[in-house]
């Protein structure tokens, strides 16, 4: 991210430690981003993912409907605020996590690009300045996606790190095409091996537990991502938690790394994976479970209160698989999901 120049009539004091000028009408999370603060947003800026969160203790003005549809009352009560959302018309004072302010870009190289599926591919960068990055399985980067094909704006979209943490150097991002994405149509139509790539990060707090409880994986398409690093770590470390991953896919185009996943199976003595298939071809062969992936978690348990939920994907999918796993007695707290925007 390129830093600017800062110019405005309003000040923005950052946990009192770093202040940035404002124009009058700019909105919180631009300002944040084009000063180098790369504050996490799912849906670049959009307003439905709900990630750009930042407690803003004066000058906010009046919080918007989206920002009540996507904060909770305890939120609210606190002062947390959408940086999408909030508009600047006065000087503000706002909290973030002191890690963010830490946070660096990293230059990279794109080294690898590997079709997954119709629809998906897998993409390897090459950190270059700094070299490396200490991230915990389960986090996330944000990928600067340059000016491209007569546009006219960088735009920066957060994406799940797939990478073995054990090399530090290497970020791997899975990456599923959206129709008239502006990011992923770059990543699919225009990025090469050999291009350079800017990755920030690392963010977010969705990682694995350290508890000893029986785990139950559920994800489809590129939720896959963070479960390849999470199981990369319990490799790793020698774990022998009880596993099981259902991933789920309309069709049998839409399943993916079965090598890598028959890899984790042979190294994890306590993992299994576990393939669904909503609507599988007629002439597909396909012998494994079929329906939704959350019917699938229903046929394998009839208790779950003693087991540990992870998640990433769709808010569809999450809230249906929250509903199955809290039906069967898993409690709310062990329950832990990335949601996609």
């Amino acid at each position: 991210m390129n830093s600017r120049e800062s110019s405005g009539s309003y000040t923005i004091n950052i946990n009192n430690k770093r202040r940035l000028n404002a124009d009058y009408g700019e909105r919180l999370l631009a300002v944040l981003l084009d000063n180098g603060i790369a504050i996490p947003s799912v849906c670049g800026g959009r307003g439905v993912c709900g990630t750009c969160k930042c407690r803003v203790t004066k000058g906010a003005g009046e919080m918007s409907s989206v920002e009540t549809s996507l904060l909770s009352a305890e939120q609210i009560v606190d002062g947390v605020r959408l940086a999408c959302q909030v508009r600047v018309c006065g000087d503000l004072e706002i909290e973030l996590p002191d890690g963010l302010l830490d946070v660096r870009d990293h230059e990279s190289i794109c080294t690898e690009i590997e079709e997954l599926t119709y629809d998906t591919r897998r993409f390897r960068f090459e950190l270059k300045d700094p070299p490396t990055m200490d991230f915990v399985p389960g986090q996330f980067v944000q990928l600067l996606c340059p000016k491209y094909g007569g546009r006219n704006e960088e735009v920066c979209r957060a994406y799940s790190i797939a990478s073995d943490p054990a090399r530090p150097n290497l970020i791997d991002l899975i990456i599923r095409r959206v129709p008239n994405g502006i990011c992923t149509t770059w990543c699919f139509d225009f990025l090469k091996i050999g291009d350079p790539v800017t990755l920030s990060g690392p963010y977010g707090d969705f990682c694995l537990s350290e508890t000893d409880a029986p785990i139950v994986f559920v994800a489809g398409g590129s939720g896959m991502a963070p479960f390849v690093s999470i199981l990369s770590h319990m490799r790793n470390i020698g774990s022998k938690r009880q596993a099981k991953y259902f991933f789920g896919g309309n069709t049998t185009g839409d399943l993916c790394m079965a090598g890598v996943m028959k890899a984790f199976e042979d190294a994890l003595e306590g993992f299994e994976f576990v393939p669904v298939v909503t609507n599988p071809e007629e002439d597909s062969g396909w012998t494994g479970q079929v329906g939704l992936v959350t019917e699938a978690v229903c046929r394998t348990y009839s208790d779950l209160s003693g087991h540990e939920g992870y998640l990433c994907g769709s808010p569809g999918m999450i809230n249906a698989a929250v509903k199955v796993f809290t039906d069967l007695g898993m409690p709310g707290g062990k329950i832990y999901y990335d949601k996609f925007a």
